[in-house]
């Protein structure tokens, strides 16, 4: 065999993520909010791009020569569609839409609002909120009422050690030798801390914060101190041992445990934290007389349209290189409107889906939801598995029996005892939640005979998933439960 360089021509075929189609499936996993700060960059970056609000006053039509379609996207249109995207092709003929419209227009149940709100009729009254003032913030303005010089120094050190519960986690003798301050210098001005509002704020531990807030309320007499001192006793709902601790009857123990539960283990809790985000729907769900009907929450999209006039404006006498940009800045305009009217066909689709799977759900409650995967709703709406996931990440959809999650409807199943049906775990948590609520506190149930319950109506379930249940749930075990309801009671 000869040895030397030589020419060898191979033939193979493998996937190409194109920019475009990479852009089409990052679309796909984006939320309607999400979507909206990403649509703000790209009418930033692109002269040609347009947003119109619900109520625009023509001026759109100026930018297109041909407006866009005002029907709303429902499962009607999403079912027209030939093709779907997928996580597995990517050319501009797998998009099911007219590709010489260059508009993105449709209404929702919501009224149409622009990308920044500020063409909306209404008045946005969250503009007029101050800022939540923070628990540092409501530590420090108390600081300057209380301390001066050295001792509002230490006192503005330890406000920064005290986290949001309100606990000061932190060595004392660490603090001085760093502030280099004397060691009763610092207790005092905690002291001093412990003092301001809320009530518990600097405690070093749950009892020492009890110990705060009944002191304040004028409780903290030796039985109680002895009580806060023993509160793992209280936990565990040794009653007998608190009372001859104590040197109490039956009757001032439970008047001391009502007190206790007034106090708050965790004051800090009041103040601060990141603002509350709504969680807008990217989904309406409604019953008609036809069916359900799916229909995009478009409220919170612009309308994009690509300005072929202006396009044609500063194409007129311009040089080479900026007729190639201005091209360039075209097929990206184009692309997008087409890939945003693809998503929106492609979440109807799987919504729809969803619907049909789920009905029960819709009509009569969780206790009738099925078991259901992706790769059911994949398969029936012809659609690759992952693109599924892709579409119902981070997107909810209301509907009359509240908001959820898309992957709330996805569930395994738990199989029946008689027959080949099977019933959703969604499900199976929900009767567990209804037994456990309705059960007297004399009467705790264990794990063993709630799936001894659900066997008897007909669900093949054992007690380990009970288990699991019960804690993703948050509620605890039966002996847990019994302490709560005897200290409720």
């Amino acid at each position: 065999m000869a040895l030397g360089p030589r020419l060898d021509l191979r033939q193979s075929q493998s996937l190409v993520m194109t920019p475009q189609l990479q852009q089409a499936i990052k679309l796909l996993a984006l939320s309607n909010l999400e979507l909206e700060a990403y649509l703000a960059e790209a009418l930033e970056g692109n002269p040609l791009l347009d947003a119109t609000s619900g109520d625009s006053d023509g001026s759109a039509g100026d930018a297109n020569d041909s407006p866009g379609d005002d029907a709303p996207i429902t499962e009607a249109a999403a079912l027209d569609a030939d093709h779907a995207l997928s996580s597995d092709t990517g050319t501009a003929n797998d998009l099911d839409v007219d590709m010489t419209a260059e508009s993105f227009h449709h209404d929702s149940v919501s009224d149409n609002v622009g990308l920044s709100g500020s063409d909306s009729e209404g008045i946005d009254f969250d503009s007029f909120a101050g800022e939540d003032e923070t628990l540092h913030g409501h530590l420090l303005s108390q600081v300057g009422e209380r301390f001066s010089g050295l001792e509002a120094m230490i006192a503005e050190h330890l406000v920064a050690l005290i986290d949001e519960t309100g606990y000061l986690r932190a060595d004392l003798a660490e603090v001085a030798q760093r502030l280099g301050v004397p060691l009763a210098l610092v207790e005092s001005v905690l002291a001093g801390v412990q003092c301001f509002d809320p009530s518990g704020v600097g405690g070093r531990d749950l009892a020492e914060c009890i110990a705060i807030q009944a002191r304040e309320a004028d409780r903290y007499d030796p039985a109680m101190a002895t009580m806060i001192a023993h509160l793992e006793l209280v936990a565990k709902g040794a009653f007998p041992q608190l009372k001859r601790i104590c040197g109490v009857d039956d009757e001032d123990l439970a008047d001391m445990i009502r007190e206790l539960r007034n106090y708050d283990p965790k004051p800090g809790l009041k103040f601060g934290g990141d603002a509350t985000q709504a969680v807008v729907p990217d989904l309406f769900i409604r019953q008609t007389a036809k069916g359900w009907a799916v229909e995009i929450n478009s409220g919170t999209l612009p309308r994009l349209l690509v300005n072929r006039r202006y396009y044609t404006e500063l194409a007129t006498g311009a040089a080479a290189k900026s007729k190639a940009w201005l091209s360039e800045q075209l097929a990206s305009a184009n692309w997008l409107v087409r890939a945003l009217d693809q998503r929106q066909r492609t979440i109807v689709k799987v919504a729809s889906a969803i619907v049909k799977q789920q009905e029960g759900f819709f009509l009569h409650g969780v206790a009738h939801m099925r078991p259901l995967t992706l790769r059911q709703v994949a398969e029936e709406i012809g659609m690759h598995e992952s693109t599924v996931s892709r579409v119902t990440s981070n997107k909810y959809l209301s509907c009359p029996r509240g908001l959820f999650e898309l992957k709330y409807f996805f569930s395994s199943g738990i199989s029946a005892t008689e027959g080949d049906g099977a019933v959703s775990s969604e499900s199976i948590k929900s009767r567990i939640k209804a037994m456990i609520e309705a059960e007297d506190a004399k009467a705790i149930l264990s794990d063993e005979t709630i799936a001894q319950k659900l066997s008897a109506e007909g669900h093949d379930i054992a007690r380990r998933t009970v288990v699991k249940y019960r804690e993703a749930m948050g509620f605890g075990s039966s002996v847990q439960r019994r302490r709560q309801k005897a200290l409720a009671g």
